[in-house]
This record gives C-alpha cells, sequence and structure tokens, in this order.
C-alpha cells in the first residue's frame, strides 16, 4: 500500500506512534509518506520505502497568523496526485482530520478517490477539541472520516462522551518495540548519575500542567529523606521554571538532573529504577510502556487510560491524582524490597510484551484493507 502519514513531528506521544507506526509500515514493504512542517524526531534513519514532504507555509503581511491548515491540505493534495497514494492516516485530530477532509473533498474532483482514517490520541479530545472554538470542526472531521481508532478504551469512551460522533471508533492501543526499549547493562552511565549506589528514579514528559511534574519532585523528596536517590527528568516545557524553582526550595537539587530532551531513551530507562508519573490525564501513557519495555516499574496516578497498561502489584502500583504521600509509600515499598522490585520488574515486561509492536501493526494493516474494500465496493455501487 501507499500510505501518507500526518502528524505533529514533535516528541508528543502522537508524533512517536505516528512515526514508529510508519517505520514499522516501511519494513513490511509498505511505501509511506510522511507529510509535516518538520522531519519526526524519531524519523532519524534512511529507509527506501520513506519518504518526507514538508509542508511550507509562506508568510503574507496580510496574516497575522500563516494559514497552516490550507498549505498543509495542499501538500496533502499533492503527495495524493503525485504519489499515488491509497489512504491517508492522520493523527491527532486537529487539524488534522479537517485538513485529510478538505484534501479528500479537492482530489475527489480529480477523479481520485483517497480514504483517510483518524487515530484520537487523547488531548485532541480531552482538552483543546472540548473547546468551543474547535469543538464543531472537531465532531465533523472526524465524523466524516471513513475509520476512526483510539488509543485506549478510555478514550474511545471519552470521545463518544463529549462529542456526537455517529461512527463506531475501534481501538487499537499504542505500541513499543521491545527489543529497542530491552534493559542493558550500563554500569558506566549509571555510575556517573548515581556513583553511591543511588536509586535512580525517572520522569519523562513535555512539562506541561497536565504531567503534574512539581508532583513528581515532591514524590522524589518523600523517597530520599529514607533512601539515597537520585531523580532524572526527561524532557522540556512551560513547567521547568517553576520546577527548578521547587528544587531549590526543597533543597534537593544536587539529585537532581534535567537532561532535556533525549533521542535515546531506551539508554536512560535502562539505568532507572522507578518511572513516575503522576500525570492529570493520560490517554494511555506510552513513555510508562516504553518504561515497562525496560522493567522499569511504573509510580503512576489511575488517570484516564493508565489503568489499562498498569497493573498494581504486577507492573507498579496507582494512586489518586495529586496523592503525592501515597505515591511516595508505594516507591518505597519497591524501592527498599529488592524480591518485590525484581518480581515487579518482571511483571512490567511480561506486561509490555502484550503491548508489542509485531502484535499491534497487523490491527492498522487489516484496518486499512477494511477501509479500501468499503471504498471500492461503493465505487462499484455507484458505476
Amino acid at each position: 500500500m501507499r500510505i501518507g502519514i500526518v502528524c505533529y513531528p514533535t516528541y508528543g506521544g502522537s508524533g512517536v506512534l505516528a512515526t514508529e507506526l510508519g517505520k514499522a509500515l516501511a519494513d513490511k514493504g509498505h511505501m509511506v509518506h510522511f507529510i509535516t512542517y518538520q522531519q519526526p524526531v524519531r524519523l532519524n534513519a534512511f529507509h527506501a520505502n520513506i519518504y518526507y514532504h514538508e509542508v511550507q507555509v509562506p508568510t503574507y503581511p496580510l496574516f497575522d497568523f500563516p494559514p497552516y491548515e490550507s498549505a498543509l491540505s495542499s501538500t496533502m493534495v499533492d503527495v495524493i496526485l503525485n504519489q499515488k497514494l491509497d489512504l491517508l492516516h492522520v493523527h491527532y485530530a486537529i487539524p488534522h482530520a479537517s485538513t485529510a477532509y478538505m484534501a479528500k473533498q479537492i482530489v475527489s474532483k480529480q477523479g481520485r478517490v483517497v480514504p483517510f482514517i483518524t487515530t484520537l490520541h487523547g488531548t485532541d479530545i480531552t482538552l483543546v477539541g472540548k473547546d468551543k472554538t474547535y469543538a464543531p470542526v472537531v465532531t465533523f472531521s472526524i465524523n466524516e472520516s471513513d475509520a476512526i481508532t483510539a488509543v485506549s478504551e478510555n478514550l474511545r469512551d471519552e470521545t463518544y462522551k463529549y462529542f456526537q460522533i455517529e461512527k463506531d471508533i475501534s481501538v487499537i492501543y499504542n505500541f513499543v518495540d521491545t527489543q529497542r526499549f530491552r534493559r542493558r547493562e550500563m554500569p558506566h552511565f549509571r555510575n556517573a548519575i548515581a556513583p553511591n549506589g543511588e536509586k535512580i528514579l525517572l520522569h519523562v514528559s513535555n512539562f506541561r500542567k497536565v504531567k503534574r511534574v512539581p508532583d513528581v519532585v515532591k514524590v522524589f523528596a518523600k523517597v530520599r529523606e529514607k533512601i539515597p536517590a537520585k531523580l532524572l527528568l526527561v524532557g522540556d516545557g512551560p513547567d521547568r521554571p517553576s520546577i527548578e524553582c521547587l528544587c531549590r526550595d526543597l533543597g534537593i537539587c544536587e539529585d537532581v538532573r534535567f537532561v532535556g530532551k533525549q533521542e535515546q531513551l531506551e539508554d536512560v530507562m535502562s539505568i532507572s529504577d522507578l518511572f513516575l508519573l503522576p500525570s492529570d490525564y493520560e490517554s494511555f501513557g506510552l513513555a510508562a510502556l516504553e518504561a515497562m519495555a525496560a522493567q522499569v516499574p511504573v509510580i503512576s496516578s489511575n488517570a484516564g487510560g493508565l489503568p489499562e497498561i498498569n497493573i498494581p502489584g504486577q507492573t507498579g502500583y496507582m494512586s489518586d491524582v495529586g496523592d503525592v504521600d501515597g505515591m511516595a509509600a508505594n516507591a518505597l515499598k519497591l524501592l527498599q524490597d529488592d524480591e518485590l522490585l525484581a518480581k515487579v520488574r518482571k511483571g512490567a515486561l511480561t506486561q509490555a510484551l502484550r503491548f508489542h509492536i509485531d502484535n499491534i501493526i497487523p490491527q492498522y494493516e487489516a484496518l486499512y484493507e477494511q477501509v479500501l474494500q468499503q471504498q471500492a465496493l461503493q465505487q462499484a455501487q455507484l458505476h
């Protein structure tokens, strides 16, 4: 198949999932065309079956805001017609579903029928999409999609709850490459972070309020009161200045490292003992799943789709959102009991294997085939 993938090219979960999906499809022989405004961060190696099309957005004095949606639709049209795409798969509803609808209408006037699939990832539904500024367009473009998927049952249910969706939403879970994220022994790296054998706690996010990174720091401070420990904060975002101030106020700066955005997350996870994810909401929790693949137990909130992957006592523990004391207690329960920690590490890997990329990709391929067959049947009926 010739597949166009439209996504945000950043470190967020939707962009990561879309890029890894495209790479996996290319490995299976499909021709994959990424369409976005810059090269996706995980599209970092040459592949004969992968193409990248950059959306150019011209600026004119007339526009206070460059019309990205129009430029994106035009680029989609160009790629569909010149690369003879079979379908589009757009990730994150805003603005990708609406621009895909527009592109589909444009090429239909030239005799090309190209279906599009929309995958919902989280804040496009639970936060941004609810805004009355966007809600009518989001609802319309989702309903106009030829197929809809969500990355968790929770996100599917939230979508039905807040939008008038007239079509079935298929749940196809996020996935992980367990070979890439397998735990490796890296004693020199670990000793550089924890030279005296301290436990290493890890958090990875975009440092937005929904991630509750201050709670990560507070949980760590309570753990550090009981045992020697280090905290690695991977990522960056708007809350970083306030988080740095909190570390100074708590007097823990010497044991906290802000390491910025990291492409080789598997190395950082291989030296970590616990992963902290106290978010207000996670549609799925891809970073937590990647940690599990590296045998890192997860201490998380019980929000959104996290209960679908984090099994208490098997892969880690969950607490209510904001329950810093409970999360710290669960962290210490694991870190102070080597036998329990080893058991939960094995459980985390077992859970990650259920979401192995090889188990999920065929579900997308089957959906693509189904959509194309339905499209062919509709065309036959018209003629």
